[in-house]
């Protein structure tokens, strides 16, 4: 369909809905930028976007945003804009070398988890996450790192050729199934030398291998210039002071002369259908993607209250479609795992395409039913459309979550905005701000009808422009149509005869007859940390914490001692393993889950129970207004589990589906082989097997779990947040004072807890995997003391570890494109450390880069750590710690440690952090080296080394 008709059907909607003012002599009007963004663009084109925000306070992100990426490289460049975004890091004018990372590190901000970057294919982002703002000079570093990365990386020849490797490594770690068929299937898709077909962005390891050192810079010099660029800063931060550095700092970037056009390939309208079908041995699913492709919708009308008005339209029609998907899905017998409505670029990529696509995952050897079945609900909601019913549900929840953001933009955190603005910039749309797009939502769906909608989703499913993809396992005892056999196929499934859908409405209440109500028996104020414990006449005890840190926040957990080792578990192995997953499968009270969503419509609550092995545990939240639905949510979770035995079947089939099809992947033999190795006889950690299925009873795990809720009167609740005491006790004697009671004396068996076999061992194997590599695991465990100071060198260590090894084995060696270390120390069974590490490789380097991990590790237990990393890392602990005591889960975390743990470990946290030493970190490895047992995986494959994007 062209976007003329849906033009001319939005242009009808605004003159409906009253926004004649917002056109202009015919032309559309953009709606206006919020006005707490900071926005400019200086002479040169650079963009920027600067907000003070302080969620959370002293803290801010710093983003460069461009629209580069590699669908701008020419074939010798094939893969360079990914290149070029890990050059960023490897030295640019004023930081060269590692200097940039080691600068940031050294105030807080961590490699990768705060300091990382994208590339896409018409797009490249760096980003720079809760930097300190405590002082000005970070401030002013952050921002000179944003120029630097916008026009002076140095691109230093030994860096260049010390990276060619550590992206090979990165390309290894993604050649797998699906990417080999992505590889395969998008030159058919786009054809004729269409750059979508040739650029996905890891690109060709024959350029990244050989390319000259010119090719990257004659790349850098055409594209990363300030009329592509945008600097967004979002955070606690002088919004006056950020601007005037912009200027004064980025003016002397200078735009090229005679830049080069910065175009967006074109993918033109496809007269006939474009089929085609990928398969792969190590494929373990199969998938069937149906798009109707159209033009994209103009960035003037994507910009104005129309664009808003068929983001409205796009939301119910994809929402509404998608949740007659779920509710099938609770049914057995389908020939389809998943399936989901989407509308957006085409195939997510195609910046000058707009797609409304179809995606299904079909079980094994059921593509056609599973086509069929889809197919028949896309016609269903075509045909007949969407009910009154289901429309009304979806506008309810639509302004409910509207109404909600605009209640809680104080806590809205800088990422959120910090993303909103790289879309803007990026994309196009509108940025005018949750006052105003609240306003122009509420007229938006007070005046369109489902009829709307529906009209609206007949125009994009208009069956022109079509591509049907299929990839799927390659076995011999599967047989996969031809791309003709396949649109035909298609074909006929439009033809199918269909019916219009019906829905069951109740009128039932949550609960309809109350409990018996209980009191509050006892009440004590002022303990620690400002809490009140109420004790409840069933015996529950409730542990109340006023907060402001989050306008209208309520949240809401419970604990109690016993969990699954107070059974004989060897009875109920395959029953444990499932637990989790089957009995939320029924709903709860009178309601199956989709009758529950239906209830819930419009409400902000939500809770959840579950069994561990030492606990029975409950959680729930929700807004000041919608508390009484979280606290009946908690009670009917707790003591009204319902049975659905269709529901029962159809996850059982699906179980039986994914575990028959993980046999394909021959990396599932790692996943069974390491709980083997290290916990050879804990039969709750061997992996679930098909055959297990069968000593599966859904009624022996619904006994299970009520048998655990049956007593209330050991549990121990949590509530914190924006209450009103005299609000809350009222509720908490209806739903929690009346849960049931029977003074059991469950304890937590933590003497039970198993921990890694006391003899190590050594395996080495192969795998028949298509894509040549080696995957390395090292595992080293000890016994030391359970302690607040054990555990935060436990933490260090770890991350000195990965940084260790990301200088030495990443970066030295090109070996790998990272090194997982991770160190940590059990609480059961209590005080079993291990340090585990991980990393793949091509089969050749093994051996040296193991050895050169076990060399340095012993090297730093002999000669101590190196003493920047251990600075950098404690730095980073203390940012994290000062942030999390702005969020009320940190403080229901401490106050659960304390009155249930009676661990408080709140008022020596930072004095503990402080006291450890670069020299303590030492002795505790030295320790831990001392009297530990060693386990070593090594899986190869000596499959193709593929170097080149097909």
């Amino acid at each position: 369909m062209s976007f003329s008709k849906i033009k001319s059907f939005g242009f009808l909607l605004l003159l409906m809905l009253g926004f004649q003012s917002l056109h202009a002599q015919g032309q559309v009007q953009p709606l206006p930028i919020d006005p707490q963004v900071r926005y400019g663009k200086l002479d040169n084109g650079l963009t920027y976007f600067i907000r003070h925000n302080d969620q959370p306070k002293n803290r801010a992100h710093f983003y460069i945003a461009q629209k580069v990426g590699s669908m701008l490289e020419e074939d010798s460049q094939s893969g360079l804009a990914h290149f070029l975004e890990h050059m960023a890091f490897n030295g640019t004018k004023n930081f060269p070398g590692k200097n940039l990372i080691n600068y940031l590190e050294s105030v807080g901000v961590k490699f990768g988890a705060n300091l990382n970057a994208y590339t896409g294919f018409d797009e490249t982002v760096y980003t720079i996450m809760d930097a300190p703002t405590t002082r000005q000079g970070i401030v002013d570093s952050c921002l000179l790192i944003l120029h630097d990365w916008s026009n002076n990386i140095t691109l230093d020849h030994k860096e260049i050729d010390d990276e060619r490797g550590v992206i090979h490594e990165e390309w290894r770690g993604s050649q797998d199934a699906s990417m080999r068929m992505i590889e395969k299937i998008l030159p058919r898709v786009f054809p004729n030398g269409n750059l979508y077909g040739k650029r996905l962005p890891i690109g060709s390891m024959d350029v990244v291998l050989n390319f000259k050192y010119q090719e990257i810079k004659d790349y850098y010099k055409k594209w990363y210039r300030p009329d592509l660029q945008a600097l967004i800063i979002v955070g606690d931060i002088d919004v006056d002071y950020v601007e005037k550095k912009i200027k004064e700092q980025f003016m002397d970037v200078k735009k090229p002369e005679n830049a080069a056009e910065r175009f967006y390939t074109q993918v033109p309208d496809n007269k006939e259908p474009i089929v085609a079908i990928e398969t792969d041995p190590e494929a373990t699913s199969t998938s069937i993607s149906i798009s109707y492709a159209r033009e994209v919708t103009p960035s003037d009308v994507k910009a104005s209250a129309e664009g808003l008005a068929l983001n409205y339209l796009s939301a119910a029609a994809t929402s509404m479609f998608n949740l007659r998907i779920a509710e099938l899905l609770q049914k057995p017998n389908l020939p389809f795992l998943s399936a989901g409505l989407s509308n957006g670029n085409l195939m997510g990529l195609v910046k000058t395409k707009s797609a409304l696509g179809l995606d299904i995952t079909a079980k094994e050897g059921q593509y056609l039913e599973a086509l069929n079945a889809v197919v028949a609900e896309l016609k269903r909601a075509t045909e007949f459309g969407f009910t009154a019913s289901e429309y009304d549900r979806f506008r309810t929840n639509v302004l409910k979550s509207s109404d909600e953001s605009l209640k809680n933009k104080a806590n809205r955190s800088n990422g959120s905005y910090a993303e909103e603005y790289k879309n803007y910039f990026i994309d196009g749309g509108s940025i005018s701000g949750i006052e105003m797009e609240n306003q122009l939502l509420k007229m938006i769906a007070s005046q369109l009808t489902v009829q709307h909608v529906n009209e609206y989703l007949k125009d994009l499913a208009h069956g022109q422009n079509l591509l049907i993809m299929m990839m799927a396992p390659e076995k011999e005892t599967l047989k996969y149509p031809t791309e003709a056999e396949l649109l035909a196929q298609y074909n006929a499934a439009l033809q199918q005869v269909v019916e219009p859908y019906k829905e069951e409405v109740s009128s039932q209440k949550l609960i309809e007859k109350l409990p018996k109500k209980g009191k509050v028996v006892s009440v004590k104020k002022n303990l620690p940390y400002g809490t009140t414990l109420w004790t409840l006449s069933n015996g529950a005890k409730v542990y109340l914490k006023k907060s402001d840190l989050k306008e209208n926040q309520i949240i809401l957990s419970g604990i109690s001692p016993g969990g699954y080792r107070m059974l004989n578990i060897s009875n109920d192995i395959e029953n444990l393993k499932l637990m989790d997953g089957v009995v939320d499968l029924g709903g709860i009270g009178n309601f199956n889950n989709i009758q529950l969503s239906r209830v819930l419509t419009g409400r902000v609550a939500s809770a959840g129970t579950g069994v561990g092995e030492f606990t029975e545990t409950v959680s729930g939240s929700s807004n000041n207004a919608d508390v009484e639905t979280m606290f009946q949510l908690v009670y009917l979770n707790m003591t009204a589990k319902r049975q659905d035995a269709d529901a029962y079947e159809a996850f059982m089939q699906n179980i039986t589906e994914a575990l028959r099809s993980a046999a394909a992947d021959p990396m599932s033999a790692v996943s069974d082989s390491i709980p083997a190795m290290l916990y050879p006889g804990d039969v709750l950690r061997k992996p679930l097997k098909e055959e297990d299925l069968s000593k599966v009873s859904y009624d022996r795990i619904m006994q299970i779990y009520q048998e655990r809720f049956a007593d209330a009167s050991d549990f121990s609740f949590f509530i914190i947040g924006t209450f009103d005491e005299a609000t809350l006790k009222p509720l908490v004697e209806q739903y929690l004072a009346s849960l049931p009671k029977l003074k059991r004396k469950d304890v937590s068996h933590y003497e039970q807890a198993t921990g890694i076999t006391k003899t190590p061992s050594i395996k080495h194997f192969s795998i028949n995997a298509d894509t040549r590599m080696a995957e390395v695991y090292d595992v080293y465990v000890s016994q030391m003391p359970y302690d607040l100071e054990t555990r935060l060198k436990t933490t260090i260590l770890g991350e000195v570890l990965t940084q260790q090894y990301q200088k030495t084995i990443r970066e030295d060696e090109g070996g790998t494109y990272g090194v997982s270390a991770r160190v940590s120390i059990s609480k059961y069974p209590k005080g079993q450390a291990s340090i585990f590490i991980n990393f793949k490789t091509a089969p050749e380097k093994v051996q040296l880069l193991n050895e050169k991990i076990k060399k340095e590790l012993q090297e730093m237990a002999e000669n101590g750590i190196n003493k920047e990393y251990f600075d950098k890392t404690v730095k980073n602990i203390e940012n994290r710690y000062q942030d999390s005591q702005d969020e009320n889960s940190y403080w229901l975390s401490i106050i659960m440690a304390k009155f249930y743990d009676n661990e408080d470990n709140h008022p020596i946290y930072l004095d503990t952090l402080r006291k450890i030493t670069p020299e303590s970190i030492q002795q505790y490895l030295k320790d831990f080296l001392k009297d530990h047992r060693y386990f070593e995986m090594v899986v190869t494959s000596e499959g193709k080394e593929t170097t080149a994007q097909n």
